[in-house]
């Protein structure tokens, strides 16, 4: 019987783990370039209890993100960029590490470097002369980057074999893994300037996906609670 307290405190865990993927998709249904967390349901190894065989519920298994494209909409940033088609930009995560991510809102920073909008150079880098004005930088579709007619640098698209292998480090970025396969140049796809990908959560469904999920909770904490209360009566008849 105890069986049954596990299993249900197993699918309680993954429902839980469902639950945080939803909210944060919700706290970043505004920002650039997000894209959703897919989270999938595994059945753990059955058991026998008394020659009947007994489910050990379910575990959560994180299926990467959702790479569906969000819509593009201009933006009052010249610098803006957003991707028309799969890919990513490629920008310094520290430690020499590359990442990639799909945050088009660029800057310049104080030493003239074009970077995301939480602070990422690109790679490779790109410096903008100085005392240029956002106004005076063009990006064409194929990402290069130029200032009065000069090009300054290129922003070089690139993407991975199996995008669920991707591993997120916070700030809309992603690491290419051993899973993931590494990141290599692609075609095919093109960057608009002055149009920022928005967030591709569906907020009406990922609503509903909380509601069934806080649903579900709620019916595996009564399951937790009767087999416990179960449990009780069975060792009491022993006594």
């Amino acid at each position: 019987m105890a069986n049954g307290i596990y299993a249900a405190a197993a699918g309680m865990a993954a429902q839980e783990t469902q639950l945080n993927a939803i909210s944060n998709d919700l706290a970043n249904v505004d920002t650039t370039g997000y894209k959703s967390e897919r989270i999938g349901f595994a059945d753990l190894l059955s058991t026998s209890e008394d020659g009947i065989p007994v489910g050990g519920g379910a575990a959560a298994i994180n299926l990467g993100p959702s790479l569906a494209q969000g819509t593009l909409a201009a933006s009052t940033n010249p610098l803006a960029i957003g991707i028309n088609g799969p890919g990513f930009l490629q920008v310094g995560n520290g430690g020499g590490s590359v990442g990639l991510t799909r945050d088009g809102d660029l800057q310049i920073d104080a030493s003239n470097s074009l970077v995301t909008s939480t602070g990422q150079q690109m790679v490779p880098p790109i410096k903008i002369p100085a005392n240029t004005q956002p106004s005076g930088v063009t990006i064409s579709t194929d990402g290069t980057v130029s200032v009065r007619g000069k090009t300054v640098g290129q922003l070089k698209l690139v993407d991975v074999p199996a995008a669920n292998g991707l591993q997120a480090v916070g700030s809309n970025t992603y690491l290419a893994t051993a899973a993931s396969g590494p990141a290599t140049p692609i075609t095919g796809s093109t960057i608009v300037q002055g149009q920022l990908e928005g967030s591709n959560v569906d907020v009406a469904e990922t609503m509903t996906s909380m509601l069934n999920t806080q649903n579900n909770y709620s019916m595996l904490s009564r399951v937790l609670t009767t087999q416990d209360q179960l449990l009780q009566m069975a060792n009491q008849l022993r006594q």
